[in-house]
């Protein structure tokens, strides 16, 4: 079982952050685009080839998050309708997450069988998280759907927030 760890900065205009190993090398770079329309997220890996994509889709009546690993779209994530919280839906052939994704603990299945786990790590200065691959055939995807995540969750704390300043 290989860990990874994610870990963003606090104050980081650029949107920018490193995936790292247990030896603390880097596996994987995050880059944001920092004030473009659509909202992007490109994930390179140590040869700093882009291994995936994410992409917020803009002018849609709900949030809608895709992501792309290696060229194909494996996943998306859709704001659904609801009155009191925000419910958001994972569409993926063959992959599900169990638990509370929204506070980063779940788990992440391939037709039924355990490829991944996360968990926020706690009391760290910043988001920090743990990510244990099972199946490091899925590496990429599980990483793209962590980042992702974590992009709709900054998504709809900048909504309310944006809400909060209207009233």
């Amino acid at each position: 079982m290989k860990q990874l760890y994610i870990k963003q900065k606090v104050f980081s205009f650029n949107e920018k952050f490193t995936v790292k190993d247990q030896q603390e090398k880097d596996v994987y770079f995050v880059a944001g685009s920092f004030m473009r329309i659509p909202k992007t997220f490109s994930i390179k890996d140590a040869r700093e080839e882009e291994v995936a994509h994410i992409t917020k889709k803009t002018f849609s009546f709900l949030p809608k998050f895709f992501v792309e690993v290696n060229g194909q779209e494996v996943l998306a994530i859709k704001k659904g309708i609801s009155f009191f919280k925000a419910r958001y839906s994972i569409d993926a052939a063959g992959i599900e997450v169990r638990g509370n994704w929204w506070d980063m603990r779940f788990q992440v299945y391939q037709h039924g069988e355990l490829v991944g786990e996360v968990s926020k790590e706690w009391f760290t200065w910043g988001d920090s998280y743990k990510v244990q691959v099972v199946n490091e055939e899925m590496e990429t995807t599980i990483i793209a759907l962590v980042v992702a995540i974590d992009c709709v969750k900054a998504d709809e704390k900048g909504a309310a927030s944006a809400t909060t300043f209207t009233n």
